[in-house]
Order: structure tokens, then sequence, then C-alpha cells
């Protein structure tokens, strides 16, 4: 192994940085960054092409830390290159409220944060659609503007989530061949040596997916560059990189041990890692040879993003390019959805809500080309391809539908590393009872603020006789539950259309549409210009003198309320119908409004396909729920609502037992 003083310098600038962050925090992982700093050293000054004083160009190399524990390796790498956000005294003050140095990385915080990760594995996914992203726009742009590459640091616990699998097997399949995962293959967990869980050979299980695996000395320069560049070689295919490294590396007594996983060194510990690594210098400090040569790192990379800059001026796509980058969507692309609108409250259109979703994809799908579609192997039931979308092959990305597979959380993951890239703005569709198969995924992209459309059909017990598997109960309240999540649940063909372009217009919050299988009757028979579903929920059906009472539902059962308010009126009892297609969207809108839909002075009954949860704050002490309080069983749909009591004629018992 040949080590050159420089670079052994350089890459101690991270161990120390890492591990006096994390003894002035009194909390954090310096071990990984300890064990992966040569790695990280190789990588920076021989491969990744980045600017430090542009982090936003858009052909820069991603790299994603998938072990995000190990934040303190990435935060240091920003600070000693340069980039502006990330000063000494944010590593300083690591983990520490109102600083970006979060104890892992959290996107947004920071320019040089590509995704937010800590939870293993997610980075991994993220970097799948990341190059997914990045082929599709060769395809579009040509090599010309878009040629770079996305690394990935990624741990033992990466790889022992389920969802690396998903993740590996859909990146072979597609031959993403810029796709270059290092594995710090250190052999230490929490818990322990990593074989008191796994003896799984990576390497074999990645080749097997149609990777190109190889391994080197995470500690050799020479070895890790000659890893990297074998990688390159291998375009078609993503390739596995096993570094094998010391957690805590020159640590004398912790080294290689759990103990240097997850907690401060402690002082005693750091001075003799000090001596060990002769490294004389305080806490915090770097030698000017050394932070020098680091500062350079960020700004070598500068001819080459100005002539990438040039090559972009004079392509004449230049304001298209742009556009994409930034997530604008086409100027005009609203008009079409109003043509679509105005003909189907003319013909009154009964379709089960998914079919509906489909017809407005086709109109979507043309007016913004950018928009990327797929499903988790349920296309033919999701209904999520547009009649001129074409299917992502490998060496072929010039389409806009991707056959994730059964793949629920990998798609989930991978349209959030699509989102993360730029140029596109992805959906996915599978059933609502398997957003907890994409939970976790679903989740950071509410909290990466991404604008990802995750199309959630048969959404209710409505489905039928696939019974209580597959009938969602609990799942409306859950995903509400997710704060910065818009829930969908359009009533009609017009709600749908209204639902999906609310969810376009929201650059900075992710969407569900929850999907009837059933056909549903069209409510919005008159026309409006203006996207009521946007508002959250709205007066569908108003009465005609003094309200005596507010009928709230959702989605399919805004028909049973409708049927309902007319038994109602034979009665002598005036309600009003409340279509409440999404409850985040509502919360959104002034008191005044809100108070006008929903007068606090009237009884309530809501009626939903669902649990009760996340309707209290309507409901108060006396108003109603009809709705689910069980799991569903298997039966044809109309049966199952008689069954569990989703019936007019208990809206009319409910809204009677309490005006």
């Amino acid at each position: 192994m040949s080590t050159s003083p420089l670079h052994q310098d350089m890459a101690n600038a991270i161990r120390f940085l890492a591990v006096d962050a994390v003894q002035k925090a009194n909390s954090g992982h310096p071990g990984m960054p300890m064990g992966m700093a040569d790695v990280a050293t190789v990588l920076f000054t021989r491969f990744l092409n980045f600017n430090a004083s542009n982090p936003a160009w858009p052909d820069r190399d991603r790299f994603i830390l998938s072990a995000g524990h190990g934040s303190m390796l990435l935060y240091a790498l920003l600070y000693l290159t340069g980039y502006e956000d990330f000063g000494l005294e944010e590593l300083k003050n690591f983990r520490q409220l109102g600083y970006r140095t979060a104890g892992h990385p959290e996107y947004g915080h920071g320019a040089g944060i590509e995704t937010t990760t800590g939870p293993l594995g997610q980075g991994i996914a993220n970097a799948v659609g990341m190059a997914l992203a990045e082929r599709m726009l060769v395809d579009r742009f040509g090599s010309e503007l878009v040629n770079h590459n996305t690394y990935v640091i990624a741990s033992d616990g990466c790889l022992m989530e389920g969802i690396s699998h998903e993740a590996a097997s859909l990146a072979g399949r597609l031959g993403l061949g810029k796709l270059i995962v290092l594995f710090d293959d250190n052999g230490i967990s929490i818990d322990g040596s990593t074989d008191l869980a796994v003896n799984d050979d990576q390497l074999m299980r990645f080749g097997a997916c149609g990777w190109d695996v190889s391994f080197c000395d995470g500690h050799d320069p020479d070895a890790i560059t000659q890893a990297i560049n074998g990688a390159h070689e291998n375009q078609g295919k993503p390739s596995l990189i096993a570094c094998k490294t010391m957690i805590g590396f020159g640590s004398p007594n912790k080294a290689g041990t759990a103990a240097s996983h997850g907690a401060p060194l402690g002082d005693d510990e750091i001075m003799a890692t000090r001596e060990a690594l002769n490294w004389a210098y305080s806490a915090f400090e770097i030698p000017e040879k050394v932070f020098s040569a680091w500062r350079r790192v960020g700004s070598m990379k500068r001819a080459k993003m100005e002539s990438w800059q040039k090559r972009l001026h004079d392509s004449g796509r230049k304001d298209e390019f742009e556009r994409l980058i930034l997530g604008e969507l086409p100027k005009d692309w609203q008009s079409s959805m109003q043509d679509f609108k105005r003909k189907h409250s003319a013909e009154k259109t009964k379709v089960a809500t998914r079919k509906a979703s489909q017809e407005t994809l086709d109109v979507l799908a043309e007016a913004i080309p950018e928009l990327v579609g797929g499903s988790a192997d349920l296309t033919g039931s999701n209904l999520t391809k547009a009649k001129t979308q074409k299917i992502v092959k490998p060496g072929d990305f010039a389409g806009n539908y991707i056959h994730y597979g059964v793949r629920e959380h990998g798609m989930a993951a991978a349209m959030n590393g699509i989102a993360l890239h730029g140029g596109f703005v992805p959906y996915g569709g599978t059933f609502l009872i398997f957003t907890d198969y994409c939970r976790p995924a679903i989740r950071l992209s509410a909290l990466m603020q991404q604008r990802v459309i995750y199309v959630m059909t048969h959404d209710s017990i409505g489905l039928g006789e696939d019974g209580p598997t597959h009938q969602p109960v609990e799942h409306l309240a859950s995903l509400r539950a997710i704060p910065n999540l818009n829930v969908y649940r359009p009533c009609d063909v017009v709600e749908t259309a209204e639902c999906w372009a609310s969810s376009l217009e929201t650059s900075s919050t992710p969407s569900v549409l929850s999907l009837s299988r059933q056909g549903l009757p069209c409510l919005r028979k008159e026309h409006t210009e203006e996207n009521l579903s946007s508002k959250g929920g709205y007066v569908l059906a108003e009465t005609e003198d003094k309200r005596d009472l507010t009928l709230i539902a959702s989605g399919s059962e805004v028909a049973i309320a409708i049927e309902a308010r007319d038994q109602l009126k034979t009665e002598g009892i005036s309600a009003a119908v409340v279509s409440m297609p999404c409850l985040d969207k509502f919360e959104e809108q002034s008191q005044d409004y809100r108070d006008k839909v929903i007068p606090l002075e009237t009884p309530i009954v809501v009626v939903e396909a669902a649990i009760e949860q996340s309707w209290g704050k309507y409901l108060g002490r006396n108003g109603k729920f009809v709705g689910m309080s069980t799991f569903g069983a298997s039966a044809p749909a109309n049966e199952l609502y008689i069954h569990f009591g989703i019936t007019t004629q208990n809206v009319v018992n409910a809204a009677k037992d309490i005006v």
C-alpha cells in the first residue's frame, strides 16, 4: 500500500473534523467517517466533478451519503472544499438547533446535500432514481449537455435493508452504468460484528442483479483509484466496489469495534488517536497546506463547468433545459385541463376515479412532456400509463413510463431521486394498501419537499372480493398524519382532474391520489374554471334555506351523502353536502373560508369508507361518523357497503339523531 503524505493529511483532516465535532456535540458517529476518509479523499480529489462555488451546476456528479449516520464525513468535505453554507462554525455546532449540520444530512439545509439520508438504504434507492434521470436526460439533450456520474457511499446496514435489493435489482435490469456504489465493508454494526446477523456475499448478490462488482483495500489510495477507474470502464452496468475498511481507523483502542460506531471517542482516546496518526493540531485546526489543498479541489473543475455552460448557451435549448431542471411547468398546460373538465361535466361521465385518472393523464402527458410515470407491476389496474407514453427500457431511455416491478418501496425512493435530480416530474402507482410498503420513502418525499405524485388505487372496501388484505381501512388517516403530504380522494372525474392539477401545482409538497376501483357518478355537472378541489373542501350542494346540517364526505362516499341529502329534504331537514377531497389543503384555507364551508353552529355527519381518525376536529363531541371501525371482508363491493353500514339510510339516521 502506497500513501502520499499529502493524501494522508487530507484524509486525516476529514477524520479529525468528524472526531472533534462528535466530541463537542457529545453525540454522533465518528467511526464511519474515520474509516471511509481515504475513499472519500480519493473520490473528491481524483474523480468527482463539482464546483463548490456553484453547487447547483446541473451536470455535476452526484454524491450520496447513503450511510447518513456518518454525516460528519459529508460536512467535513463540504467545509474543506469551500461550500459557502458550511463554514467552520457549522461544524462546531454539529447536531445543534438552528445549524445546517443536523445529525443526519437534511436536504435543503445547505448546498451540497443532495438528499436526506439516515434511514438506511434510502440513499442507494434515491441514487438509482438520480442515475435513471441522468440517463433519460441524455436521450433528450445528448451527452454534450448531460454526462455525469452518481456516486454512493453505503454501509453494511444499507445493504441489509430490503430496499437495497429492490434498488439493486432495478438498477441492474436497466443497466445504469453511471451509478457507482462504494460499499464501506467494515464488518461492524451497532450490535457488534456483522456476522452476528448476516453472512451475505454482497459481490455475488449484486453480480446476480447484473452489476459490475469488485473489491479493494479502502485505505490504499491507488487501489481505490484503480477500482473506480474499472467501474468507469463498465458503463453498461452499475458498479459495486467493496472497500475493505476499518471502522474508527486510527483509534488505538476503538478501531475495528462497535465502540467507535455511534458515540464520541472520548478525550483520552482522541489524544491517543492524534498521536497515532501524527496529527499535532488542536480541535478543528487544519494546517494551511492541507486546507489550501482541499480548497483547490473545490475549484479545480471550474474550467470544465464553464465549458459546459458555453455548450448549453450555444445549444439553442438553454431555456428549455433550465425550465426542466428548475421544475417549472409549461406555460399553457392548464388550458387542456379546462377542456377536459368542461367535456366531462357536460357528459356527466360515470367512471371509476382510477380510470378518470388515466384519462386525465392522456391529457397531461401531452401537455407536460417531462411527466414520467410508472407502476409497481400494476399498470393495468392502476391505469397509470397514458396513451402517448413510451416504455423506458435498457439501452433506450427516450420513453417516459417505467416498469418498476413489484418493488413499491424502491419505486417510491427512486421517484424521490428523480425529483431531486431535476428534469422530470415523477409519479408512480400501486394499490393504496401498499402505501405501507412505500411509507418510509413517502415520508422522505414530504420531509424533503419534493413534488412526487403517488397514484394509489383500490382505495377502500369498494375494491370488493380481494378482501381485507387489500382493503385500506387505516391508510387515509395514517397518510394524513404525515406533515407536508397532500392526500387527495376525489369523488368523480372532474375532481380527479382537479386533484391532478393541484398536485402538479404544489412544487414543494408530494401528493397521494386515492382512487376508486368502482365506477362513480359525475357530481360536478356544472363547469367551473376555478379548481375547487385545490381548496381541499367546498360546498358541493348547498341548502335552499337555513342549513340544519352539514354532511361531509370524500371520494366514493360523496354520492352517498348526496342521496342522504335528498332523502333528508323530503323529511324537512335541510342538509348541505361538503366534498372534502383533501383535508390537508382545506386546513391551508383562511378561517373565514373554512367557517363558511363548515359553519361551527351546525351539526355534522362525516361519511368515509375508512376509520374515523383524522375527522375528530370537525366532528367534535356531537358529530356522527359513518364509516369503518374494523377490517373489511371478501365480497362484492355493494354487499360490503351494506354489511358495514355505509349506506344512505345510515347517514340519514345519523343526521336525524343530532338535528
